[in-house]
């Protein structure tokens, strides 16, 4: 099985401590290592190291093979960040390109998983069914009625055993009421963004699906042994638009969908809340969860993160979030840290490079 891991991403949900220049995946976010290496160490069970692709930014290409050190692990930059369709279509190319005729794994680099064991049977089990000419997803069984995930909706009918169901349809991010709903009728899960498939799959619903990009891909695939290919891949780009795979293909493919339902311990770590969610057994009598240097003094349900070495002093907060770093603090509600993205898009209108 070869595996194609996304680690584009920009992060912005964990600034201050996730930069353009050192974004979430090449963090120590839950305390184990860099999330890019923890993803390629979780996978090295099933899938070897030469047959692993790492899709991430070129700024990023220097730092990753500093991480991975001599590893045979193949990494190619994308010129521009185009969303998870474009990666995913190139990581085809590529994969198929090694020689692949298998499933291929398609995951995102910054995951959490709490039964690594559970998680890569759930990936075999999503590979051989793949040989069919289908997709499978991973389906997270929802422990709590989510609104920050989409949902996977895949209705049984009590007569097969199969662990393997049929999609009915992708759903967008629910309201509470909609979510709890969902979670109280045993047929919806969430959407971990976790996709098993040939190449040949992929590549052939992205040419039904979004023809554009397929004709980018194939100028890019027929440049693969050239000299000019990196000329070839950043020509290809920057004309593309971009687009999600669930929303460019996954939403609209006529071919066979199926999920298998796992119960892996899965987090995306998405914000500072979902890290704190996700940390539960690290924190204090009085739900306080502290990194790096802190000291906290009548607090309760309070997160502080730091990153610079200096003590960080907090008195009578209850649920906030106080990250430090170097050059930047970020004081917050912790029930708004989905929020922090917007103060990201705060600093780059107005243009305040050096916090990016």
């Amino acid at each position: 099985m070869f595996a194609v891991i996304m680690a584009g991403g920009s992060g912005t949900r964990f600034w201050p401590a996730s930069r353009r220049s050192m974004p979430k995946q090449f963090l120590d976010i839950t305390g184990k290592g860099p999330m890019l290496v923890e993803t390629c160490n979780r996978l090295k069970p099933l899938v070897r190291d030469d047959q692993m692709v790492v899709v991430l930014g070129a700024p990023h290409e220097a730092r990753a093979r500093s991480l991975l050190g001599d590893r045979p692990i193949r990494l190619v930059a994308e010129p521009v960040g185009r969303n998870t369709a474009p990666c995913i279509g190139l990581g085809a190319i590529i994969a198929k390109s090694m020689g692949c005729e298998d499933a291929v794994a398609f995951l995102p680099a910054d995951h959490f998983i709490a039964e690594p064991e559970r998680f890569l049977d759930d990936l075999e089990e999503a590979g051989r069914a793949a040989l069919d000419g289908g997709i499978v997803t991973l389906g997270i069984v929802p422990t709590r009625p989510e609104t920050g995930y989409g949902y996977i909706h895949a209705p049984g009918d009590g007569k097969d055993s199969s662990r393997i169901l049929a999609v009915d349809r992708f759903v967008e991010k629910p309201d509470l009421d909609t979510a709890r709903t969902y979670m109280a009728s045993g047929e919806y899960y969430w959407n971990a963004g976790i996709f098993v498939a040939t190449p040949d799959t992929i590549l052939r619903e992205i040419r039904e699906h979004l023809p554009e990009l397929s004709r980018g891909l194939e100028e890019v695939a027929e440049a693969l042994d050239e000299k000019h290919f990196e000329a070839v891949l950043s020509g290809v780009y920057h004309r593309l638009q971009g687009v999600s795979f669930d929303y460019g293909v996954m939403e609209k493919t006529r071919g066979p969908v199926r999920v298998i339902p796992s119960r892996c311990g899965w987090s995306d770590v998405g914000s500072w809340m979902g890290l704190y969610e996700l940390l539960d057994d690290r924190r204090d009598l009085n739900g306080n969860l502290a990194r790096g240097e802190a000291l906290l003094e009548d607090c309760r349900g309070v997160l502080v993160s730091g990153g610079s070495g200096r003590l960080v002093a907090c008195l009578g907060l209850q649920d906030c979030l106080v990250v430090e770093t170097r050059d930047a603090v970020l004081v917050a509600d912790l029930r708004k840290s989905q929020g922090v993205r917007k103060i990201v898009q705060r600093l780059e209108r107005e243009g305040k490079e050096k916090w990016l």
